[in-house]
């Protein structure tokens, strides 16, 4: 599950899972899993809840990327 090449992040969202978890947020952004918590519980990211489990469905994820992608920081 590598969705970084190069450094940079893959253009083929087809090999994007319909719903990511922790992990795959953590690695299609090329960041920590702790960071993929810390952003998946903060108040702006599109987070489902599933008992304990925090998901993101691929389609919000990535309209959140969109929305977010004017270099404005994120609180987390």
């Amino acid at each position: 599950m590598n969705f970084r090449q190069g450094g940079e992040i893959m253009e083929n969202v087809s090999a994007l899972p319909r719903v990511m978890n922790a992990k795959e947020v953590a690695a299609y952004l090329g960041i920590s899993k702790a960071g993929a918590y810390n952003l998946m519980n903060s108040k702006s990211f599109p987070t489902l809840r599933v008992g304990k489990r925090l998901l993101v469905s691929a389609d919000k994820f990535l309209m959140w990327i969109d929305e977010h992608s004017d270099n404005s920081e994120i609180e987390m």
